[in-house]
């Protein structure tokens, strides 16, 4: 019997299933992946915003983690929200002693504006997790922030942002340039060089939780065997079909979940 490919989701709980460890794990499941899970905090939040956010404790954190490696045999890490420093410690302590490729979604806002980040998460992350980080995948305001500066604004800029974010330890970084105005542009920066990753822009469609399935799904491209560029093309038109197949079936008042998730492409 061959065993399902395993990924582990490390992020926090969305109590509207749009995004956190309730999108990787739909997003895992719809391409074949068996999802386990570390939680790294619970939010009491809709479509519309956050209202409340607790912290897991660290060693919770890192006990989750424990129980899953211990047990199954993970491929792929997808890292989202964190929260705090000692998360992000913790979870860097921990992944260090890990065979398995990381992707890391550094949320820092929610898609309402919400802040899901206490004061020296950054510093953290920067220098003791992306150390071990396999790809990056923030958008522009979470790469601006890393480095300090002012989010791209055009996509020479993006190029230039991604490789001083490899400067700081991840092996890769995809840029992504949703924010930019035009087609959804997003490169992916590696020791290697730079490649484009275009699509046409989806207009009128408010969701929320598009960044973490792009990312979760990238992981679960990855534990299936895929190359990470080849990972991210089909995880781009993975989030691309989600969002056609659900912009007619709105849930909420506010930017609602990625509503149907396609099946894996053959």
């Amino acid at each position: 019997m061959t065993q399902r490919p395993i990924a582990l989701s490390i992020a926090g709980s969305d109590s509207s299933a749009g995004a956190g460890v309730q999108a990787d794990l739909k997003t895992f499941s719809a391409l074949g992946v068996y999802g386990a899970t570390a939680i790294t905090a619970i939010t009491a939040q809709n479509t519309v915003g956050v209202r409340a956010v607790h912290m897991v404790p660290a060693p919770l954190v890192a006990a989750q983690i424990d129980a899953v490696f211990e047990d199954f045999d993970v491929v792929a890490v997808k890292i989202g929200m964190l929260g705090a420093p000692e998360i992000a410690l913790a979870v860097a302590t921990n992944l260090g002693a890990r065979r398995a490729f990381v992707v890391y979604d550094p949320v820092l806002a929610s898609s309402s504006g919400g802040m899901l980040a206490r004061a020296g998460l950054m510093e953290t992350a920067k220098a003791r997790l992306l150390q071990h980080v396999d790809c990056l995948t923030p958008n522009l305001n979470e790469a601006g922030a890393f480095l300090n500066v002012a989010p791209a604004q055009d996509e020479d800029e993006m190029r230039a942002q991604g490789a001083a974010l490899l400067k700081l330890g991840a092996r890769a970084v995809l840029m992504k340039g949703g924010h930019l105005d035009g087609d959804a542009v997003d490169w992916l920066i590696t020791p290697e060089g730079a490649q484009r990753f275009a699509a046409p822009r989806i207009e009128s469609v408010h969701l929320h939780g598009t960044g973490c399935t792009l990312s979760s799904a990238i992981a679960a491209y990855v534990t299936l065997g895929e190359p990470l560029n080849e990972a991210v093309r089909l995880a781009k038109i993975f989030v691309r079909d989600a969002i056609e197949a659900g912009r007619d079936g709105r849930l909420g008042q506010g930017a609602g979940p990625l509503i149907q998730m396609p099946l894996r492409q053959g």
